[in-house]
């Protein structure tokens, strides 16, 4: 496959699973917003929040409000990440590999695009929770486009490869925002707000009835990071994440018959994983943790893109 191609192709999944994130990211955060405050200052906070875990704390250059940071990640054109530049840009790299595409995969991505037309930029919140809804939708029909029409190629190999990377990513930043940002100075952790948020955050990656199914206890910080962390069983935990990278790249290795540094990277980091404990990771700090893992989940990003991509 031309480098083109699958460059192509790892950033269509990308986009598609950046724009559902963000939809989830703007959904919690709403819910977080509707709780009673003290003052202006937590509101304030909560929506930083969703800048910081989008990956963006200072793209305004002003105090965030509701108006502007669901502006920014759902619609500006100043935002190439926002969820229509993802959409646009997802069908944009599908459009240029469409060969490559099953015709239900790519009326999966046309569609979402053409939708965003019809959505508009929805002001009133009622509306705009239905555009997230939708936003949730739609990514999931093109996943599920991807599961069930797409042979397992190279293709699929790489759109599933850049979904995963991105994923990873994604649950990272979100559960290091909560860990490190979001609870106000002087609110008891454990209190009824610590609670909401973690169950808040739960909800937003689709594990608030997982974690009562493997856990069958009260929400509890270390636990929800035990899930989001460690536990291969949760589709958006982050070594289930690295499991999918390993397994896409080795598959990609077999089709071409070499391994690069891709393959030994990815593999290095997931059995850091099988050495892994909750317990040793919140004594040595979840957040040095987190910033550790995003910053080899980039150098691995680097390596695919240098090993298959350029």
């Amino acid at each position: 496959m031309l480098s083109r191609t699958a460059d192509s192709l790892y950033w269509t999944g990308r986009y598609i699973e950046r724009a559902d994130f963000l939809a989830r990211i703007l959904e919690a955060t709403l819910r977080l917003a509707a709780i009673p405050t003290r003052g202006d200052g937590d509101a304030e906070t909560v929506w930083a929040s969703a800048l910081a875990s989008a990956g963006a704390p200072k793209a305004l250059g002003r105090a965030p409000t509701e108006k502007s940071v669901r502006e920014y990640l759902a619609f500006t054109p100043d935002n190439p990440s926002s969820i229509s530049a993802c959409i646009t840009r997802a069908r944009t790299n599908a459009r240029s590999v469409r060969t490559a595409l099953t015709i239900e995969l790519w009326e999966a991505l046309n569609g979402a695009w053409n939708g965003l037309a019809e959505q508009g930029q929805p002001t009133r919140r009622d509306d705009f929770v239905r555009f997230l809804e939708w936003v949730k939708t739609t990514t999931l029909a093109v996943e599920g486009a991807t599961s069930r029409t797409m042979l397992r190629n190279d293709a699929y190999y790489f759109l599933r490869l850049g979904a995963a990377i991105e994923r990873a990513d994604n649950t990272a930043r979100l559960l290091d925002v909560k860990y490190h940002l979001l609870l106000p100075e002087g609110e008891r952790v454990g209190g009824q707000l610590d609670y909401f948020q973690w169950t808040t955050l739960l909800r937003e990656v689709s594990a608030l009835t997982a974690y009562r199914w493997v856990y069958r206890d009260s929400v509890k910080p270390w636990l929800v990071a035990d899930l989001l962390v460690l536990n291969r069983q949760m589709p958006r935990s982050l070594a289930s994440c690295q499991a999918s990278i390993v397994r896409y790249l080795e598959r990609l290795a077999n089709d071409y018959g070499r391994r690069g540094p891709a393959q030994r990277l990815a593999a290095e980091r997931m059995r850091a994983f099988d050495n892994s404990r909750i317990e040793s990771i919140f004594q040595a700090g979840l957040h040095e943790y987190i910033q550790e893992f995003l910053a080899e989940n980039g150098q691995l990003g680097m390596a695919i893109h240098d090993q298959y991509l350029s």
